[in-house]
């Protein structure tokens, strides 16, 4: 049997049960906790599974699903036979693909290689094309979520039904926190709106509660609400309630052991009286200068939103939020059946820019050889037309791409047929993915494991294995 990594949350006994067997007065204690006098609860030091590549991951999340065919991966017969029917030695894989007889959509971008590697991109994409070298495009994903629901639920829990805990979560399960002062898994979102199958993306499955994400609104003055106490809320009154609150959760808890939402909602509370310390300086993006908020877009409509989020990411691993997932066109905006044109050059516009002001900003800040950063969606586009000029999903072939962490760039891996319709090369499925990802980190996807009622539970569901092209293997 794989030996397990130990979690801060398998260890002996838990606060509530040695506060049971001790007899101790749990209020008092609590106290000491949300002052930060007990020692037993510092940052857990990660148990890895072999030498990590990465510490911390960013990923940005282009939800409803980005056209690989119009962005990273050029397809010049695709043009040549625009407007005539799929050929027929394809075998259209799946019905819910177009409708039947569709004919091809051709891509109307101008494709230029660049940097040392001389690898493509379209115009869609000028400033991530400037940051390629360091970029490693992937060509060859494929999943088996054909709809929205489905795709970004398996691209979060490896699986296209829910109930799986999200790679965040495992990740904060199997490393810990870095920061005790600050959530370990963060998710960011661009509009008000929530992504498909909302919370259940980040949520923590059967693991306990207390590893799911912490959704911020970082396109608010304040992106964590209710984080600052009124002005004339003084600290001692702050700890007097807590130390209530921690006496009322106690008394509850007694009589509802092995209750894992209610250990979650117990450390929660203390998260959020040491949040108060640190996180307001963390999301204050205004002590930012003037040029780092210009290279991220902030002060541009288009680019505003994603670009807030992006420039808070970077700040959150900078102060050692492990893994932090930041969504572009929350609510399935990158879905395009129709009027793709229009649609794919408003997202593009709106992530361009953030996401290589990101990199570049990671890069020169030293942060980037730490940080892993993934880009891309649930799934991509097929080649197929649907409603004259829009695309339908593609589950089996599409692109995402992956940097720093590790990853050598100025690479592809893998890629798709002569219309970008399957992935044919160096195949990776999202097991593969959620492995490469867990692999870097120093953790490896057959040997973290849970005992949940009896049944080991993997991260991948026992598939998946690391590609070793990311590091250049």
């Amino acid at each position: 049997m794989p030996t397990s990594i130990t979690p801060h949350h398998t260890m002996p006994s838990s606060r509530r049960d040695f506060l049971r067997q001790s007899g101790a007065g749990f209020g008092a204690l609590a106290l000491n906790w949300l002052l930060g006098e007990d020692a037993s609860h510092a940052v857990q030091t990660p148990l890895y599974h072999h030498a990590p590549h990465a510490k911390n991951v960013i990923w940005l999340f282009m939800e409803g699903g980005p056209s690989h065919l119009d962005l990273l991966d050029p397809k010049p017969l695709l043009n040549k036979l625009a407007g005539k029917p799929l050929p027929a030695s394809f075998n259209e894989p799946l019905t819910a693909m177009g409708e039947k007889g569709s004919p091809l959509l051709h891509s109307p971008r101008t494709w230029k290689q660049h940097g040392e590697s001389g690898l493509w991109a379209s115009e869609w994409i000028p400033n991530i094309a400037q940051c390629l070298d360091d970029i490693a495009v992937i060509r060859s994903c494929w999943t088996n979520g054909i709809n929205h629901a489905g795709g970004v639920c398996q691209m979060n829990t490896c699986t296209n039904v829910a109930g799986r805990p999200s790679l965040g979560s495992w990740v904060d399960y199997g490393l810990g926190s870095a920061n005790r002062n600050l959530p370990s898994f963060v998710v960011l979102c661009d509009n008000k709106g929530r992504p498909v199958n909302g919370p259940r993306n980040w949520g923590s499955g059967f693991l306990p509660a207390s590893h799911q994400g912490v959704r911020i609104n970082g396109m608010s003055e304040e992106p964590i609400a209710n984080l600052n106490p009124p002005a004339d809320y003084t600290s001692e009154r702050q700890e007097r309630k807590a130390s209530l609150l921690a006496d009322f959760n106690q008394r509850h808890a007694e009589s509802r052991q092995y209750q894992g939402e209610l250990e979650a909602r117990i450390q929660s509370y203390e998260l959020a009286f040491r949040m108060q310390a640190e996180a307001p300086e963390a999301v204050d993006l205004t002590q930012e200068p003037e040029n780092i908020q210009e290279l991220y877009g902030i002060g541009d409509e288009a680019t505003e939103a994603f670009g807030r989020n992006c420039l808070l990411a970077r700040r959150l691993v900078e102060r050692d939020v492990r893994f932090v997932q930041v969504y572009s066109g929350t609510g399935s905006k990158w879905d395009s059946h129709a009027k793709i044109e229009a649609d794919h050059s408003k997202m593009c516009r709106s992530m361009d820019k953030p996401v290589a002001g990101l990199l570049k900003d990671l890069k020169q800040r030293g942060l980037l050889d730490e940080t892993l950063v993934i880009w891309g969606g649930e799934f991509g586009r097929t080649p197929m037309s649907e409603k004259g000029d829009g695309r339908d999903h593609n589950p089996t072939g599409f692109t995402i791409w992956m940097a720093g962490g590790g990853v050598k760039g100025g690479q592809t891996i893998g890629s798709t047929d002569e219309l970008g319709l399957y992935a044919i090369e160096d195949k990776m499925h999202v097991h593969d993915i959620h492995a490469s990802i867990l692999w870097l980190l120093g953790l490896d996807n057959m040997k973290l494991d849970y005992d949940n009622n009896g049944r080991l539970e993997r991260p991948t569901i026992n598939e998946g294995v690391f590609n070793e092209k990311l590091i250049g293997a």
